[in-house]
């Protein structure tokens, strides 16, 4: 084949490549060579017509591409613009008449490695073949299904091939292997946060994870932590669960010398590399009785500790570059930055300290900044700079090797200077003075600064600027009238922060405090009229109380400065905290008043907690006083016992109480006789006369007699307790509300709980909540603008450091929601009708990690307390609004809030479970979040923002309740909150589905008004596009909070709700038929006494299903309303149950009436007994059965369904086996009944002369009707089983439904109409109507009007007869004719 021309368009290639190298190679140019000529190449030949009609061969050509580049160019970026360019190629295209291009793919790619081999990867679609991977070896030694990359090029030439043609290659079989990682931090950083967040990580990490490929995290657990201890060895502690072997306590120490039973913290680590186990590998250790603590002395109220770090910060410059460059801006950063930071602790102070840098000779040297200084010895030891001689060391030649750094000056920071020296000679113009020569001597020198308000210039340091030399004029004139003993007042520099003046008075004794003062009031006399000078207090602001707690008012008072200072009225004052000015609001005022300014916040708070700075301003100059950090006392938390109780009264006996604080703090109780104080204490209470019927004492806190606690005793005479010696709540009489402490001490509020007939404490209620938290809730009701930055940052922080105990705690989540709740009203009320209050990202990122918490797995049972209890609260008690009925659904609309008020036009957070987009887009958008929901916006009418969060977790969160009071269904896929700032009426969502073994989605929103406030998903709005096997499109006309419910898997089949209906219909219409036919054939089924007792089970298994199946009715009107009435739900589901049990007790009163009359169990028992026992068990036992239930299941409200239809509650309290079990168990018991009496009958082999004809059809009536309806209603709910078991069977759907409705229609048939005394009765009645007159042959009327028979029967003896059925027939009836006193009546006519 002619192939000249491609192999002339290869050459040209090359060439091209060579050309370029040789000119100096531009990648790009090669690039864009090669585009060119492939398309001027490929688009001549295309334009070539060709006539005829030519067979054309296939041949696969392969080109090799060499391409050396320069170390700097990247050559991914070569290798995508090849790729591109083989895209632009149309094909097919010819090259001549005889040579077509049909296909061009890249195939392969070869590079470089680290080893100075290569790499060959295979491109999109292509492989080698598996052998290669185990010959060349894979890349990173991969383990994948194809062979995409080796190390090397097979030495034949061959290349990647389409992987269809080459068969999947097995991969390694994984294996599992442990794993410890060991984080290091070091000795001088506080890791506790670090650990924090580290354990809140493993908790919240979704696994299994894939590292790579062939990789899989598969568990991660927190083991072991390690911290140094005061002796400079370690203390390695390990998390719950974990433990060291107990041998490990005797070889390195237990901690504190702890003796627990477990080893769960050891002074080292082993060096072996072990780590802590989990505690059920290890047995438990022996531990000696510890003694009890010594009672401590009182200690003032705790402060938070605080720990110093020395960041050092290493910048490498060129050596033509002046460091100063650097140093002003990195001064500048740190003066201005605003403190205090959270990181996540409070960083309260940053300064920079020390500065070294290499000199032009060569020689490091170190500097102190303003304010710092070396120790006096370093400048001995390491030399100072050019051998200064200054009072204090603030520049050494080297950086001292262990690690120090300038200090803080302080008035051990100055160093003797002990030296000859002559006082030089003053020269002017006039006079000329000299000073004798003194003798050697010590000096004191003492550095002082004072602070003029301007921006500070370099140029301040020239001794010709105007600043400079003014400055340094009223400090030397100013100096020696005020400094006794003064030798030299020397200017040393400005510096910045405003502008600092520097300057060192020596003098030859020591400087008093009080002569500095004078002197800086003297300077600032002189300069303030030049000057806007700062006159710093050497006196702290006075705050009034000096102890505080929480929403305790604070008045910190500033001034007024010093009277020769000379400020003028009138005088304003500017207050800030922490670097951060105070602005007024509705919990800080100011007033000022003539030179006194005075701080007042009404309601003190943790946010409140710093640097209190004051500055009093009059025309000219300002006096600047300070404060030290102050804080917030913790709250005792006093905890008592018993709290509130009854006893029996008996004199002379001692009752106990005991009360307890956390530290610091002690409390005593305050009663004359009791003299204990400390941390927890017991007091003994003597009965001395039962007159005395309430006994109170408190127990307060030490020094802070406002903190207080009440203990109440009860004593009471002649009463029997219903309630006793309860651990919590002690003795309670009937219906008593007792009261008690909360079980953990960090916990505030109480428990209640009443006292039931049952001897228990019922009905508890648990209002405690962590401390932390609610003192977060009561601020929350009192936010400020100023404070709602660091409020939200400590919301979060406590939060994820609780998250455990959060998550575990529904009352912890219910004041959490409260408090975001809260924060959304506050930043959404608008002032003056304006919206001024905007969230910042920090703050928008702890609110979602606060979300966060709430949300994962560990809460799910928390929150599916407060759903069922937001559903079972009387309805009587609740105020209804739009909104926040629910805690799970108030969170979900404080989210909605919050979000809606933050500044940023973009922003992207990302928390552990909650993601958060916002976006601006014109028209249309799309995106992918979280790679589980994308979400398109069209049609928009203007610029639109567009804010989307996230849910990972939502789902343990919201019940999956819909507009149809359903809770059949589950949420299955992510939950998505979007918010617009226009109208968007078109908006797609394609969600992941989570659970593909459900089915039937529904698009729905939350909408919170459904339910009268409880919130619910709703489907207004929104519809079904598409479904697939893995995601599922809705579409949807509005915006809020979105998911996707779907229902465990029913066969969609039309007729079966039409089965259901009919059939019910026929069901209640066959019953109530039965009913009217009992009632006609009463009186003629009265006449024999088996049949009936049979016709009074019948009618009352017919009243019982007829009954029941109202109520039923009557149930599912009541849910299908939007609230359902709670009570009325109740009732409904009670009579259902009993009813429906009474079906079946009454079934199976008519097997024991069967079993009586074939087998003599029972003895002799009149009729009058049997219908006394049919009816108790009938209605006696399913009164037991549903009573029961609802007293056992009601207190905790689980007895019924939290929503849905009015029926018994399985899946909190399982109280549908309360029906489930008798109603199975007598289908049971019948079938043996069954059994037993057919057993009976075959062996009697009776003969037709035993007993009556009458007795034998009544008896084969009960066998038949049990025979039929029992296996009827056993199968009924079997199938109703089933279809719980295998919902997806078609089958036993259309089965049940069958079954269940036409169970009146089989009593109707099988119960009466099948009975042929029956329709003989309805016959006659028919026939011949009613009469008073009996003409039927056998009876005649006697002259007192009584029916009289005309034949008698003669009762055999069968008293030896071993078929025991017929002398029980016999000898009941002879006992009944005797009793009566006349003969007995005939029997009524039976089948023949």
């Amino acid at each position: 084949m002619n192939s000249s021309k491609a192999v002339k368009l290869t050459f040209v290639l090359l060439l091209a490549e060579s050309l370029l190298h040789d000119i100096g190679w531009s990648p790009q140019s090669a690039i864009t060579l090669f585009k060119a000529l492939t398309r001027k190449q490929l688009d001549s030949h295309g334009r070539e017509k060709r006539s005829g009609v030519q067979c054309l061969t296939p041949i696969e050509v392969d080109v090799v591409l060499s391409m050396n580049l320069p170390s700097n160019t990247e050559p991914s970026q070569i290798i995508d613009q090849l790729r591109m360019s083989m895209q632009e190629v149309v094909l097919p295209s010819n090259f001549s008449n005889d040579v077509m291009l049909t296909r061009l793919n890249l195939t392969t790619v070869c590079l470089s490695n680290s080893n100075e081999g290569q790499q060959c990867q295979c491109e999109e679609q292509y492989a080698w073949p598996c052998s290669f991977c185990v010959e060349f070896g894979a890349c990173n030694n991969e383990t994948t299904e194809t062979c995409d990359c080796i190390n090397g090029l097979p030495s034949n030439g061959q290349f990647c091939e389409l992987q269809s043609l080459f068969p999947s290659c097995q991969p390694t079989p994984p294996t599992t292997t442990e794993v410890d990682i060991v984080l290091t931090f070091p000795d001088d950083a506080d890791p506790s946060d670090f650990i924090t967040q580290l354990r809140i990580f493993v908790i919240t990490l979704s696994l299994p994870e894939n590292i790579t490929n062939e990789v899989v995290l598969e568990s991660l657990n927190f083991t072991t932590t390690c911290q140094p201890n005061s002796t400079e060895g370690q203390q390695c502690q390990c998390e719950e669960q974990y433990a060291w072997p107990c041998l490990f306590c005797e070889d390195f120490g237990a901690c504190n010398n702890e003796t627990t039973e477990t080893c769960d913290c050891i002074n080292g680590l082993p060096s072996n590399g072990q780590f802590c186990e989990l505690q059920s590998l290890f047995p438990s250790c022996l531990t000696p009785t510890p003694e009890p603590p010594p009672t401590t002395s009182p200690a003032p109220p705790p402060t938070p500790p605080t720990t110093e770090v020395d960041i050092v910060l290493t910048v490498n410059v060129p050596d033509d570059t002046d460091p100063s460059q650097f140093l002003n801006p990195l001064r500048i950063a740190v003066a201005n930055l605003s403190l205090p930071q959270n990181i996540p602790d409070s960083l309260i102070r940053l300064d920079l300290t020390t500065t070294c840098f290499i000199t032009t000779a060569g020689v490091q040297q170190c500097r102190c900044e303003e304010q710092y200084t070396w120790p006096c010895q370093f400048c001995q030891s390491f030399g100072s700079c050019s051998n200064e001689l200054t009072a204090i060391c603030n520049c050494i030649d080297t950086l001292p090797p262990d690690g120090d750094f300038c200090e803080l000056q302080t008035s051990d920071s100055l160093c003797p200077i002990t030296t000859t020296f002559s006082t030089p000679s003053i020269t002017s113009t006039t006079t000329s003075d000299s000073f004798p020569n003194p003798t050697p001597t010590s000096l004191f020198v003492l550095p002082v600064s004072f602070t003029i308000d301007m921006n500070f210039d370099p140029e301040f340091n020239n001794i010709n600027n105007f600043v400079y030399m003014t400055v340094n004029d009223s400090i030397t004139r100013q100096a020696p009238e005020h400094i006794d003993n003064l030798v030299s007042a020397e200017l040393i520099n400005f510096s910045s922060g405003s502008t600092i003046v520097n300057f060192i008075l020596t003098a030859s004794e020591p400087i008093e405090d009080s002569d500095v003062e004078a002197l800086l009031t003297g300077i600032f006399n002189d300069l303030r009229v030049l000057f806007p000078l700062v006159l710093d207090s050497d006196e702290p602001l006075t705050f009034q109380p000096a102890e505080l707690f929480i929403e305790q008012t604070l008045t910190v008072i500033c001034g007024p400065p010093p009277d020769d200072a000379n400020f003028a009225e009138p005088i304003t004052a500017e207050w800030s905290l922490n670097g951060e000015i105070i602005a007024e609001d509705a919990q800080h005022i100011i007033s000022t008043v003539g030179r006194n300014s005075t701080l007042t916040i009404l309601n003190f708070f943790f946010t409140d907690n710093g640097f209190y700075e004051c500055q009093l301003r009059d025309s000219i100059a300002i006096f600047r006083q300070r404060s030290s950090e102050f804080m917030l006392n913790e709250t005792p938390r006093i905890q008592v016992r018993p709290l509130d109780t009854s006893n029996l009264c008996q004199v002379g006996q001692t009752v106990s109480v005991t009360c307890s604080v956390q530290d610091p703090y002690i409390v005593e109780f305050d009663v004359a006789t009791s003299f204990d104080q400390g941390p927890s204490i017991q007091y003994q209470h003597v009965i001395t006369n039962c007159s005395e019927t309430d006994f109170r004492v408190n127990c307060q806190v030490i020094n802070f007699t406002d903190f207080s606690r009440e203990i109440r005793l009860r004593f009471l005479t002649n009463v029997s307790f219903t309630c006793v010696n309860d651990p919590i709540f002690g003795n309670g009489l009937l219906n008593d509300t007792g009261s008690a402490v909360c079980q953990d001490e960090g916990d505030v509020g109480q428990m209640t709980a009443i006292c039931r007939e049952s001897g228990e404490w019922e009905d508890e209620e648990d209002n405690c909540t962590n401390h932390r938290i609610e003192e977060l809730l009561r601020q929350s009701s009192q936010l400020t603008e100023s404070g709602l930055e660091a409020f939200l940052d400590g919301l979060n922080s406590t939060v994820v450091e609780l998250a455990l105990e959060v998550a575990e705690s529904p009352n912890d989540i219910e004041a959490i929601v409260r408090i975001l709740d809260n924060v959304g009203i506050f930043v959404t009320t608008p002032v003056s009708d304006v919206m001024t209050i905007a969230l910042n990202p920090s703050s928008i990122e702890d609110i979602l990690s606060t979300t966060s918490v709430l949300t994962i797995d560990q809460a799910q049972e928390s929150w599916d307390f407060l759903n069922a209890r937001a559903v079972t609260e009387v309805l009587g008690t609740r105020i209804i609004r739009p909104r926040n009925e629910s805690i799970s659904s108030l969170l979900l609309f404080s989210l909605e809030s919050v979000t809606s008020r933050f500044i940023n036009e973009t922003l992207n957070i990302a928390t552990p479970l909650v993601l958060l987009n916002k976006t601006m887009f014109l028209s249309n958008f799309g995106g992918d979040f979280n790679s589980t929901v994308e979400i398109d916006v069209s049609d928009t009418n203007a610029i639109t923002t567009l804010t989307v969060l996230t849910f990972e977790s939502m789902d343990n969160v919201l019940p999956p309740r819909d507009e149809d009071n359903s809770t059949g269904r589950a949420i299955n896929g992510r939950v998505v909150l979007v918010q617009s700032d226009t109208t968007v009426n078109n908006i797609t969502f394609v969600f992941d589905i989570i659970n593909q073994t459900l089915r039937r989605p529904q698009c729905v929103f939350w909408n919170f008004t459904l339910f009268e406030g409880l919130g619910g998903w709703d489907d207004e709005g929104c519809k079904l596009i598409a479904m697939d096997s893995e995601t599922v499109t809705c579409r949807c006309d509005h915006v809020t909070s979105f998911s996707m419910l779907m229902s465990p898997f029913v066969p969609a089949f039309p007729a079966l709700a039409f089965i259901t209906y009919i059939g019910v219909a026929v069901s209640l219409a066959s019953l109530v038929i039965c009913l009217i036919i009992e009632a006609v054939v009463w009186k003629k089924m009265k006449r024999n006494e088996i049949a009936y007792l049979r016709h009074i089970s019948i009618v009352n298994i017919a009243l019982s299903l007829l009954i029941a199946n109202i109520w039923f009715i009557i149930g599912a009107a009541i849910a299908a309303q939007q609230r359902r009435n709670l009570d009325a739900c109740v009732a409904a589901t009670f009579f259902i149950h009993f009813f429906y049990l009474a079906l079946f007790f009454w079934m199976l009163a008519s097997a024991l009436l069967l079993l009586y009359h074939a087998v003599n169990v029972f003895g002799t028992l009149t009729k009058q007994k049997r219908l006394a026992i049919g009816f108790c068990l009938g209605y006696g036992g399913p009164l037991i059965i549903a009573s029961i239930t609802i007293a056992v299941t009601a207190p905790t409200n689980t007895y019924i369904q939290i929503t849905g239809a009015c029926w018994l509650n399985w899946t909190q309290s399982r109280a549908l086996l309360a029906f489930a079990v008798p109603a199975l168990l007598i289908v049971f018991i019948n079938i043996l009944i069954l059994i037993v009496v057919a057993t009976k009958l075959i062996q009697s082999n009776i003969s037709t002369n035993d007993v009556s004809e009458d007795t034998r059809q009544s008896l084969k009536v009960i066998i038949r009707s049990l025979t039929v309806l029992t296996p009827f209603f056993g199968i009924t709910w079997s199938l109703g089983v089933g279809t719980l078991i295998d919902p997806r069977n078609l089958g036993i759907h259309v089965t049940f439904a069958l079954f269940n409705s036409l169970q009146g229609f089989f009593i109707l048939v099988f119960g009466t109409l099948l009975d042929r005394k029956v329709r003989d009765a309805i016959t006659e009645i028919t026939r011949f109507g009613t009469t008073s007159n009996d003409t039927r042959p056998g009876r005649k009327i006697n002259s007192q009007g009584q029916k009289v028979d005309t034949e008698t029967t003669q009762p055999t003896d069968f008293t030896n007869s071993t078929t025991g059925i017929h002398s029980n027939f016999l000898s009941t009836t002879d006992a009944e004719a005797s009793s009566m006193g006349s003969s007995r009546e005939p029997s009524e006519g039976g089948d023949t």
